[in-house]
């Protein structure tokens, strides 16, 4: 068999499980339930604090 043939055959396959997979993957992490605090914190950043520094008592949701 070719190595062009083989490889071919592997990303056919196994490859494409693992992609998707890795994919699936990713996306249940991304929406996991404990992770709405941190993605709104970040997701607000640009938009916080635009004249003044943060209050002194302010600290990110994983400090918390």
């Amino acid at each position: 068999m070719e190595t062009y043939s083989l490889l071919r055959d592997f990303a056919d396959s196994w490859m494409l499980l693992f992609l998707f997979s890795f994919f699936i993957g990713v996306v249940l992490w991304a929406f996991r339930p404990g992770s709405t605090k941190t993605y709104e914190y970040h997701a607000s950043t640009p938009l916080r604090n635009e004249d003044r520094p943060a209050p002194e008592g302010a600290r990110r949701p994983e400090e918390a």
